[in-house]
């Protein structure tokens, strides 16, 4: 599916770890997720056009009332995610202008005399008032998740989700958050380089951990439970791929009680590495589609894109935590004292430094995405490649895949090519459909770009 990077209110990397909960309460929001669309029982939307109205036929296609859904549904997401994107950093400007992060932290120092009990209440508040601030468009957003079918998930539930979300953002961000403050403190010429050496292990550890808390959101269960056929298909493409994920580290969670959007996902890595399939991707494609799923996953291990993501990611965010120390300083030179920041190692000097960041983040999420989208691409390439010789027609077997991952998510197959460069970190479910449909290395006894046969 198409994975969209909405920072917690634009609180990007010094909230990294935070975001380990938005990524687990999120049903769109796994990292590494098979852009992968179905709805339920229904039949693949391949050429339905009649000869005399292809011209020429697109590779993914909607029946009439899906597709004015899907636009429809499409474009209120785009306001939803560019607009939480704004009001984040309006957000955190407004306190700031209104002396609320100031007088947040005058509370704190009444309330103790601790240093690190009183940075603890801060941010303690500080995460509680940025979620509940954001809580009004995510609500928005789930109402038409609902009101187009793609949600099933009752509202008690959906409550339960945020709550779960806020506290795994308090249990992880809260120590971050005040490791960082507390680098700003000591160092305070030369923090930002400190803050982004150890905001390095906080991205791997993030990514070990991240499997142990999807239980917390789903039901899980090992995939060959009830599905130790496909499993015995599988191992066929793990043999091919050569990748380490045995049948014991496959998985299979009740998605189908939140959504009826079809996804898969791999996380995790070294002794946490896995393969989860979501049941609505099992339920709702043939087994030769499912195999191609697992064949785009499996490229995101062998083609090493975690590494790479997270070489990436640090090289990004050298030059965005050095810019934001200068910019961060030169607002508290220039504000500071009609915000109450005297310094950015005061509580709310650090505030001043986080907004800074939620600026770059949204700036620089172009980047972001064209990087992802290059990943996914390759992952795409390779899935259809690992499938060769082991299902009847890869081509067909992708475009039907992409053609059910975009139905059920309700994707729009003319997306707006600036909103795509600039939110899409999965190219769109047309162009992924499209290149599926005109791959054929081996026509003419050529061969694919990752197998040799």
């Amino acid at each position: 599916m198409k994975v969209r990077r909405r920072w917690l209110l634009g609180v990007c990397p010094l909230a990294l770890v935070a975001g380990l909960a938005a990524l687990l309460a999120g049903s769109a929001t796994l990292p590494l997720a098979a852009q992968t669309t179905a709805t339920p029982a229904a039949p693949v939307p391949t050429a339905t056009a009649t000869p005399a109205q292809a011209a020429p036929q697109q590779a993914y296609t909607l029946a009439p009332d899906k597709l004015a859904k899907a636009v429809a549904i499409s474009r209120i997401r785009n306001i939803l995610d560019i607009s939480g994107s704004i009001w984040g950093i309006v957000f955190l400007w407004l306190l700031l202008a209104l002396g609320a992060w100031a007088g947040l932290e005058r509370w704190a120092l009444r309330i103790t005399g601790r240093r690190w009990l009183q940075g603890l209440l801060f941010f303690a508040a500080f995460f509680v008032i940025t979620t509940l601030a954001g809580l009004p468009l995510d609500w928005i957003g789930e109402h038409y998740e609902r009101s187009y079918g793609i949600s099933v998930q009752g509202w008690g539930g959906w409550l339960g989700d945020q709550a779960k979300d806020l506290a795994l953002t308090l249990l992880f961000g809260l120590p971050v958050l005040l490791l960082f403050n507390w680098i700003v403190r000591c160092w305070p010429r030369r923090y930002w380089l400190g803050v982004w050496v150890v905001t390095l292990p906080i991205l791997v550890v993030s990514l070990f951990v991240l499997p142990w808390f999807v239980p917390l959101f789903y039901t899980q269960e090992p995939l060959q439970k009830n599905h130790a056929a496909l499993v015995a298909k599988i191992e066929t493409a793990v043999a091919r791929t050569g990748i380490d994920i045995p049948p014991d580290r496959m998985y299979l969670i009740k998605a189908s009680e939140k959504s009826t959007g079809i996804n898969a996902f791999v996380a995790g890595i070294g002794p946490t590495k896995r393969y989860v399939m979501w049941d609505t991707a099992t339920d709702q494609m043939p087994d030769d589609e499912v195999l191609f799923v697992f064949g785009h996953e499996s490229g995101h291990y062998v083609l090493h894109h975690i590494p790479k993501e997270l070489a990436g990611e640090a090289a990004g965010l050298f030059f965005v935590f050095w810019a934001c120390a200068g910019f961060a300083a030169w607002l508290v030179k220039r504000f500071g004292a009609r915000w109450g920041a005297s310094e950015l190692s005061s509580r709310t000097g650090f505030v001043v430094l986080l907004f800074a960041i939620s600026i770059a983040g949204f700036l620089t999420e172009p980047a972001g995405s064209a990087f992802s989208r290059h990943f996914e691409h390759q992952a795409d390439v390779y899935g259809q490649e690992a499938i060769h010789g082991i299902v009847a027609d890869p081509q067909k077997t992708a475009v039907a895949a992409f053609n059910k991952l975009g139905e059920s998510w309700l994707e729009d197959p003319n997306p707006n090519p600036v909103i795509e460069f600039w939110l899409f970190d999965h190219p769109s479910v047309e162009h992924r459909a499209e290149f599926a449909e005109h791959y054929d290395p081996w026509a003419n006894g050529g061969h694919g770009e990752f197998f040799k046969q």
